[in-house]
């Protein structure tokens, strides 16, 4: 079996091509969209036989992974990020990338990434979008307040209730300002459309999946969070440990061991969205749930400094219950969500939210 490297980017595509005894025997350059890789990659086969194909996890990858899985092709999509840990190199460029991945997908050690389904890559786009809306969202009302406080004046409470919309509106303000404000009022109105009719299709959505309705037992977990877990946990089968799902949203901390063990900030690697949402519903949890939050002062020490250091270590258990629910497909049990105190957590003294 031939296999085939892509270095795939928007307007163009590097090829390389190996024999089944690794030898190159094909190396172009295709300019043009997707389509046209799906295209080049037909006429190999046609010439070739059946394929080997290798590329490496970027935008498109998902949609390109639908068109060249089957009739006669075997594709693999290689984690960026590891990629380059096995290939450190001075010289980089298209071509030599790809020379890297057919080498890769010719001695079967692609670092693969996971590539969810066509409906699953979709809710995710959604849960994104509506979190840039509310990211959008919020600068305007920040800009709004700005306005405000440049002219000494005081926000009064309940600012963003119609009432207080319509009394924002009668504020005397110099032209330029009140200019500002009345387009900032208006971008504020058209953000919230956007927001209510996302999360209408968010809601419909997560009508459809039991499993967002069994992540909702958990006392601090609401809609947004379980669906988001939901999505990007995907498969729960495919992580092999439950401590490895820490790891996969970045929620454990850089670690540098030697002769002795020093531990860094967290890694964040992995889905931001999940962090937030989940490091979110964990503050709640523990003022709800007497066991997180006894998990949260034991790590606390009663220290100040060391409220975001327990707030990110407690949100690393809330995750590993989220996948074990997932997994086993029960209803959340209070008896089971104590976090064990391990020598890691321990050592997350360094670790910064």
């Amino acid at each position: 079996m031939h296999c085939i490297g892509m270095d795939v980017h928007s307007k163009a595509t590097n090829f390389c091509g190996m024999d089944p005894n690794g030898k190159k025997v094909r190396e172009f350059l295709v300019r043009g969209p997707l389509q046209e890789v799906v295209a080049s990659v037909q006429t190999l086969q046609k010439e070739l036989g059946p394929l080997r194909i290798c590329d490496e996890a970027s935008t498109g990858a998902g949609w390109l992974y639908d068109q060249l899985q089957g009739a006669g092709r075997q594709i693999r999509v290689a984690h960026p990020g590891k990629v380059r840990m096995i290939f450190r190199a001075k010289r980089k460029n298209d071509r030599i990338d790809a020379r890297k991945l057919a080498f890769l997908a010719f001695v079967g050690q692609v670092p693969l990434a996971h590539i969810p389904s066509a409906d699953r890559r979709q809710g995710r786009s959604l849960i994104e979008y509506r979190r840039r809306l509310i990211e959008k969202r919020s600068g305007v009302k920040n800009r709004v307040r700005t306005i405000l406080r440049s002219n000494a004046i005081q926000a009064p409470r309940g600012l963003w209730s119609q009432k207080g919309q319509e009394g924002l509106s009668r504020v005397e303000l110099g032209m330029c300002q009140a200019l500002q404000r009345d387009q900032l009022m208006m971008e504020l109105q058209e953000v919230r459309q956007k927001i209510a009719q996302g999360e209408e299709v968010l809601q419909k959505l997560a009508a459809r999946e039991p499993a967002v309705g069994l992540l909702r037992t958990i006392p601090d977990v609401g809609i947004r969070t379980a669906e988001a877990g939901v999505a990007y946990l995907d498969e729960p089968s495919r992580f092999r440990r439950n401590k490895s799902v820490g790891c996969y949203f970045g929620l454990v901390p850089c670690e540098d061991r030697s002769m002795k063990a020093r531990f860094g900030p967290i890694t964040k690697e992995g889905p931001s969205t999940v962090r937030k949402y989940v490091t979110e519903a964990a503050w709640q949890g523990i003022r709800r749930d007497p066991t997180l939050g006894a998990f949260f002062e034991r790590v606390c020490r009663r220290d100040p400094p060391r409220r975001k250091i327990a707030l990110v270590a407690t949100a690393h258990p809330l995750l590993r219950v989220m996948l074990t629910m997932l997994q086993t497909g029960e209803c959340w049990n209070p008896q089971y969500s104590t976090p064990k105190p391990t020598a890691t957590t321990k050592d997350q003294t360094e670790l910064a939210a």
